[in-house]
């Protein structure tokens, strides 16, 4: 399978105190205010390390999801937490963090299913940061 995907960002003013606008074309993102304080302050509004780190979370769910399905298990519920440390313009690490309720696979099964997810993940590969995978598995 080969597709591309595409986001809009468009910028006024300096970088503290200017704002911008995230777009996509499916409109999820319909000119999404983002800012230094939506991204350093908290202010209300988006910010890059929080979109990246629901790019991931989602992205680590689906594929642990297909791999489940490879090996004959589905999901009940698979959360996911990503949180995206930043240190001095740079992130070192991500945290994944999985809660899941899958009926009939071993822990043992599933921490490997999980890890390798973690691993093949196509947002996992694109990132330089080490990442990190905490399992919660309920059964």
């Amino acid at each position: 399978m080969k597709f591309t995907r595409n986001a809009k960002a468009q910028w006024k003013g300096s970088g503290k105190d200017g704002s911008g606008t995230l777009s996509t074309p499916s409109t999820i993102l319909d000119n999404t205010k983002y800012s230094f304080k939506t991204r350093f302050e908290g202010d209300p509004g988006t910010n890059p390390e929080e979109l990246l780190g629901a790019a991931h979370a989602g992205c680590f769910a689906m594929q642990l999801s297909f791999l489940l399905q490879e090996a004959e298990f589905v999901a009940d519920t698979l959360d996911v937490n990503a949180t995206i440390h930043f240190e001095d313009g740079n992130i070192p690490n991500i945290d994944l963090d999985l809660t899941a309720e899958v009926p009939d696979i071993s822990a043992e099964e599933f921490n490997q299913l999980a890890n390798k997810a973690k691993e093949i993940c196509p947002i996992s590969k694109v990132l330089k940061a080490e990442i990190g995978l905490q399992i919660n598995l309920k059964n």
